[in-house]
């Protein structure tokens, strides 16, 4: 078992980026972000996204890191410490309950993943627009229940079996060598995709901005992409601060892994315009972008060996970016009852799997039979909507006001500098605050309560 006290750490720099890195990028970036670009505008909205992400990421993701590398330990203790009292602990105990929530359903969509990467292997996945509709279909078909179920539970423990050989051996070792996989299949998406003849017309919609297509709503969900994109209100990032070293420049760091997070949502677009635009493909939302649509793109658009070699890495990519997510959302209930409670760090990654296996095969039932679920929505939607329209923009909320208003000023400074380590002058710290106090709060504030419909 890790123990805390002994201040299990990161070997590396490198693993500090690659990991943190990798839990904010995940399916989203890969298919949420080409699709609400493609929906919102195009390159307009690309430009909001990269400056609010920069304007709300920055500061969102250093209050987290404040607050868990001068907690030292897991979010409860780490919120308990920022607040000055044990009641701020419930936000990280929240925080630890919405990571599990999100694995239980994510993990869903993490089993189709490893689903089509075996189809893409055997040379199934591809085969018409019918068989591409029927094999889909099939997947979540009601008398078809169980194989999305154990996909979904499979998938949880494939993730427990790197988070119960720790923070070194076990998160930084996988991610050391999954993240820059992910980014080397991208390139090589991104090459095929734009050696297609019109692949220009899509890279013109993501690069070239029309300025009039922007409007209140554009700008809502410019906002909302930049703030889920980085994980944001969850505690992750919290927990893997506990993990820095005390030299680990907080401020240079965060602004390393925004540029990756943004770089991979640029590249996935990247990957997937042009390759639509090529065979006048309109990208759809969700699911059916990732299984449906760029099956189809890739049997038009390439001959039959060239086209299956692209679905097979698609399909790779996608259970990595998946898996990088699931780790950093496993490890904040491990981190938690592992230092919470008597429980080793061994039992308490299976008690968390326990409780995100039965989420993930309600979520799986809930897909394949309709009213399985409140207000309307399938018990996989329940849950979606309660993490991410009220516990991750809630969290964050809370989390910049505590950096802001709560925790002692000479705290935050001290963290901000790595102990004097990295001066910072006086106009940063000044930014910091305005945007910690002020600016991020009303936007999160935004982000709430257009979620909820309320603006």
């Amino acid at each position: 078992m890790e123990q805390q006290q002994n201040k299990v750490t990161f070997a590396t720099k490198l693993g500090i980026i690659f990991a943190t890195a990798g839990s904010a990028v995940g399916l989203g970036n890969i298919w949420h972000f080409p699709t609400t670009c493609g929906q919102n505008g195009g390159a307009a909205f690309v430009l909001l996204y990269v400056i609010i992400t920069f304007l709300i990421g920055i500061p969102g993701m250093m209050g987290e890191f404040i607050i868990g590398r001068n907690g030292g330990k897991d979010p409860v203790s780490s919120y308990s410490k920022a607040g000055g009292k044990r009641l701020f602990g419930i936000i990280g105990a929240v925080g630890a309950l919405g990571g599990a929530l999100i694995l239980g359903f994510y993990s869903v969509i993490a089993g189709w993943c490893v689903y089509y990467l075996g189809l893409a292997l055997t040379n199934n996945a591809l085969g018409g627009q019918e068989h591409i509709c029927n094999t889909f279909t099939h997947l979540v078909a009601p008398d078809n229940y169980m194989l999305p179920c154990i996909l979904s539970v499979a998938f949880i423990l494939l993730t427990q079996m790197i988070i119960v050989r720790g923070v070194r051996k076990g998160i930084e070792w996988a991610s050391k060598i999954m993240v820059p996989t992910l980014i080397m299949l991208l390139v090589l998406l991104i090459g095929a995709s734009c050696s297609l003849p019109n692949a220009w017309d899509g890279i013109r919609f993501l690069l070239h901005p029309d300025f009039t297509k922007i409007d209140a709503h554009v700008i809502f969900k410019a906002l909302g992409e930049a703030f889920f994109s980085l994980s944001l209100g969850m505690t992750c990032l919290c927990t893997y601060a506990s993990y820095f070293k005390e030299d680990t420049n907080l401020l240079k760091s965060t602004v390393e892994i925004t540029l990756i997070d943004v770089a991979v949502a640029m590249m996935a677009g990247l990957m997937i315009f042009p390759a639509a635009f090529s065979v006048n493909v309109e990208p759809d939302a969700g699911p059916s972008l990732v299984f449906m649509t760029m099956p189809n793109v890739f049997e038009q658009a390439f001959p039959h060996p060239v086209a299956y070699v692209v679905s097979v890495m698609f399909y790779l990519l996608l259970t990595i970016a998946a898996l990088t997510s699931t780790i950093s959302l496993h490890e904040i209930g491990t981190s938690v009852l592992s230092q919470e409670t008597p429980l080793s760090r061994s039992k308490a990654a299976w008690v968390v799997s326990a409780f995100c296996s039965v989420i993930g095969m309600l979520s799986a039932y809930s897909l394949s039979h309709e009213g399985y679920g409140l207000f309307g929505d399938t018990f996989f939607d329940n849950i979606d909507k309660l993490t991410a329209n009220i516990m991750l923009p809630l969290g964050a909320l809370i989390t910049m006001l505590i950096v802001g208003w709560i925790m002692p000023k000479e705290v935050v400074v001290k963290e901000l500098t790595s102990n004097g380590r990295y001066p910072h002058r006086a106009w940063t710290v000044n930014t910091f605050y305005f945007l910690s106090r002020i600016a991020c709060p009303i936007l999160i504030a935004c982000i709430f309560m257009n979620k909820l419909d309320i603006i």
